[in-house]
């Protein structure tokens, strides 16, 4: 259990500096980005599948009904990582931060609507929290804090479909991957061709950079995947905040973005909301079974 929870913690300090990675790669339109971290990412994630000989297992598992179903998955994760990084280049950590915190209390309320869950009385109160956090900060932002609002939809989303894919994280992702391949491959040979492409025209740093987009990826994934299996979820989820809470002092500290102390209430009624929820789940999680009646002969 050790190792997994070092593992956990490695995936998501890595999640959680990826705003230093993609501010060196500033120059580059965000969608370029994504392209590369598509291409690179598969080339990756293939490659490690035929260097631990699953290639085999994973060939048998790529059929017309297995692809319909990745296809929404892999349009949820190209959104929700080409969003992430334009917001990170255009000086929105901190409000890509309030996505990822938020995003839990997403997932539960999507969980309540699709998969009729029933939340605790308990657990309720988190998310009306949250809500009032977030409006709050609509009050305080002017607008709705949209980048914050559409990364947690998204990748909640992105979530839901994944509890109802049949592929575990790696043969996942390499097939989403693999679906986003060909319309990434086409539009960076259209952007060199009417040259506005910033590969290999940019230096060898942002070349190496951008290709290293796909072990950026692949690496916490393969991290957070090998911690999943050995730890408890709400050890998970506990260690989950760790990504969102290394940007947003990233985005306060080092880069500066202007935080207020009327964001500083907002962000710290959802603060108190996940507080609540983490708390609440813990203690779920440790009380003991409701014993079960047995039935006596007849």
């Amino acid at each position: 259990m050790k190792k997994g929870i070092l593992y956990g913690i490695g995936a998501y300090v890595f999640w959680g500096f990826f705003p230093i990675y993609w501010k060196l790669l500033h120059h580059v339109p965000a969608i370029q980005l994504i392209g590369h971290r598509i291409i690179w990412s598969c080339v990756l994630l293939l490659a490690v599948i035929v260097f631990t000989r699953q290639w085999a297992d994973f060939r048998v598992t790529i059929t017309g009904k297995i692809l319909r179903t990745y296809i929404i998955a892999a349009l949820l994760i190209g959104v929700n990582w080409l969003l992430y990084v334009w917001a990170v280049n255009a000086n929105y950590i901190v409000e890509t931060s309030l996505g990822y915190f938020i995003n839990p209390l997403i997932s539960v309320m999507l969980g309540v609507i699709f998969f009729k869950e029933r939340l605790r009385v308990a657990q309720w109160i988190p998310v009306v929290i949250a809500a009032l956090g977030v409006s709050y900060l609509t009050y305080v932002y002017g607008r709705l804090p949209y980048i914050a609002l559409s990364l947690a939809f998204s990748f909640g989303l992105y979530g839901m479909v994944k509890k109802l894919s049949p592929l575990g994280s790696l043969y996942g992702l390499t097939i989403e991957t693999g679906i986003l391949l060909v319309p990434a491959l086409i539009y960076l040979i259209v952007v060199e061709v009417n040259g506005t492409a910033e590969f290999l025209h940019s230096g060898w740093l942002s070349d190496v950079l951008m290709i290293g987009a796909g072990l950026v990826t692949t690496v916490p994934l393969l991290m957070f995947a090998s911690a999943a299996r050995s730890i408890p979820l709400w050890v998970v989820g506990l260690l989950q905040y760790i990504a969102p809470t290394i940007q947003f002092l990233l985005g306060v500290f080092v880069y500066k973005e202007p935080f207020s102390h009327n964001q500083l209430i907002g962000f710290g009624i959802v603060w108190f909301a996940l507080a609540i929820f983490l708390v609440e789940n813990y203690l779920a999680s440790r009380a003991p079974a409701e014993p079960v009646a047995e039935m006596g002969e007849g």
